[in-house]
């Protein structure tokens, strides 16, 4: 089955770029193409959208705000996709739940690439952008009294960047448990996606 996209930006070359690029693809359909964040949020919350493409710089709503809507009103997974990197923006997007932050002139194999990662559960920074989130974080912010030492170890491993299966190999655990141990601290944190774990590991709250 395609996964269903949703692209958002307020650039209609861009909208069109990148509805051709997926649209060559059986594994993707386009299922709405929008151009302010308000339209992408109704769109998600009125149908199934699995990942939403989100411009940060848009009319009506911005990006972050959006993905912060989207985020807690239907199922769809975020990457937000554009030309800007700052910190502040950066930390908003993936703090109200973005499961990804690209650069816009990625090529359509890695757009393509990033959207299935995010599909299958995954998170997708770019390494400037993760760069970002990185800067002045330490693991002394956290309270580590939460958790259980494995538990600390996945924290630790998503924050690094691993995926599920990585930190699995890394710790010598099945995928299956690592997804245990993620529900647990998602749990203990009152949080609900993998990557706002890496956000609370490096900034030291939500």
């Amino acid at each position: 089955m395609a996964i269903r996209v949703l692209i958002a930006d307020d650039d209609p070359l861009i909208r069109e770029g990148l509805e051709i690029i997926l649209g060559k693809d059986e594994e993707f359909k386009v299922v709405a193409s929008v151009q302010d964040g308000k339209q992408a949020v109704d769109a998600c919350i009125s149908g199934r959208v699995d990942v939403a493409l989100i411009d940060i710089r848009m009319p009506v709503l911005n990006g972050v705000e959006a993905v912060k809507q989207i985020t807690q009103h239907s199922e769809t997974k975020t990457i937000i996709l554009t030309t800007f990197d700052e910190n502040e923006l950066v930390h908003e997007a993936v703090k109200n739940g973005a499961r990804g932050y690209l650069l816009k002139g990625k090529t359509a194999r890695e757009i393509k690439d990033a959207i299935k990662l995010v599909f299958g559960g995954s998170s997708v920074f770019q390494d400037s952008v993760f760069d970002k989130l990185q800067a002045g974080a330490g693991p002394s912010h956290i309270d580590e009294s939460k958790f259980t030492g494995r538990e600390i170890d996945v924290i630790k491993l998503i924050a690094e960047g691993y995926s599920n299966k990585e930190i699995g190999e890394e710790l010598f655990l099945s995928e299956g448990t690592i997804k245990n141990y993620i529900s647990s601290i998602l749990s203990k944190l009152n949080l609900k996606q993998r990557t706002q774990i890496a956000v609370y590991y490096l900034k030291g709250k939500m």
